[in-house]
């Protein structure tokens, strides 16, 4: 069957017992997953029976791929394919910036998750820290919010080298200031001493 011959939809509590039965056949921990069904998209065949599961867990304004399970792991790249889509539909509903995976079949590489360098790494959300090895990422976008913030940090340090800048000025002309005073009492200081000179030693002027 083609991607377009299932449909695509979000698993709703009647799906309970199907997707209890497929996440154990995956060895999957089924009572966790129970308590959050609604997190799971699910691929329906053209009997309304789930072929293929996949969970979209939020944090923020990031989301994580986790548990993907499959009835038939012949259909997996293809249904794989056709919950991809749903999942860039779902993120983009939800504004997110990344999704993150550890799921490692090939397909989340070819459908251009990488492999996140350490400053990406921070950006995991804590809460997801342990819930898998090998993580790969996919940035969606721009997080507004983050370039806000970098504005006005940018904007801050600015002021604060404008106010640097000018204590320096400041500072310059203080001492330019206080230079000339010297250089003045220093030139009156001679003249001073000229005169006095010239009143003790009235003869110097007549030599």
């Amino acid at each position: 069957m083609t991607p377009g011959s299932y449909t695509v939809r979000r698993a709703v509590v009647d799906d309970r017992d199907a997707l209890v039965a497929l996440w154990q056949s995956m060895h999957l921990p089924a009572d966790g997953l129970e308590k959050r069904l609604t997190e799971f998209q699910v691929a329906l065949d053209g009997a309304d029976q789930i072929q293929g599961a996949i969970g979209i867990r939020l944090a923020g304004k990031q989301g994580l791929i986790h548990s993907e399970a499959y009835a038939d792991f012949a259909l997996a790249d293809t249904l794989r394919s056709t919950l991809w889509d749903r999942l860039q539909s779902v993120a983009a509903n939800h504004g997110l910036v990344r999704l993150w995976t550890s799921e490692n079949a090939p397909f989340w590489t070819r459908a251009g998750l990488t492999s996140p360098d350490t400053a990406t790494l921070q950006k995991l959300p804590p809460e997801w820290a342990g819930e898998g090895g090998r993580w790969l990422t996919l940035k969606l976008r721009e997080d507004v919010e983050e370039v806000i913030n970098l504005d006005r940090e940018f904007a801050v340090f600015m002021q604060a080298e404008k106010e640097r800048s000018r204590q320096m000025m400041d500072q310059a002309k203080l001492l330019k200031f206080v230079a000339t005073l010297l250089a003045l009492a220093l030139f009156l200081g001679v003249i001073a001493i000229g005169i006095w000179m010239a009143m003790k030693n009235p003869g110097l002027l007549r030599r």
